[in-house]
């Protein structure tokens, strides 16, 4: 059953997971204030209008993200991982002009992430609502899983496992 889960779905989040793994791994504490910040994310037309900008403003300029494809020494947590992102001038431009910061852009992509996986659970037989995560959310996900599609393959090339980092 697991070979349905929509790879697009993955590829929405490409670098933003890249960026985040070791924080999200660390991050499984429920108490933990980065995993409980976007489970509480509430997913807005208004906050996909800026992403979606965000998204074609950093297309051109994957090759410039700093990554952490092995883990080793990567940032730990969202604050970490938004400074990261904002060491590079024309990521935290590119963001500015789309109306977001690193962080809510970070916060976003991780929301849809995880609304994305907690809709394909659903979907799967015996499927059960994930602990923490909101049901509108999810309807969210469902409501716009096409155009999020389409915006993970515009970020797909920064992906770890497409990437020679």
């Amino acid at each position: 059953m697991f070979n349905t889960f929509p790879t697009a779905l993955a590829v929405t989040v490409a670098f933003a997971l890249a960026l985040l793994t070791p924080a999200w791994a660390e991050a499984q504490n429920p108490a933990d204030r980065d995993t409980n910040e976007i489970a509480g994310y509430v997913l807005t037309d208004a906050a996909l209008a800026k992403y979606t900008k965000a998204v074609h403003k950093l297309q051109p300029l994957m090759g410039q993200l700093p990554q952490d494809c092995d883990h080793d020494e990567g940032p730990q947590s969202l604050n970490g991982t938004a400074a990261r992102m904002d060491g590079v001038p024309t990521v935290k431009s590119a963001l500015k002009a789309a109306g977001m910061t690193s962080r809510e852009y970070l916060v976003f992509s991780w929301s849809v992430f995880q609304n994305g996986v907690a809709a394909w659970t659903l979907e799967q037989p015996g499927g059960k609502m994930p602990p923490g995560v909101k049901m509108a959310n999810v309807n969210f996900y469902r409501a716009h899983k096409a155009e999020l599609e389409k915006l993970g393959e515009l970020t797909k090339q920064a992906d770890c496992a497409n990437s020679n980092r």
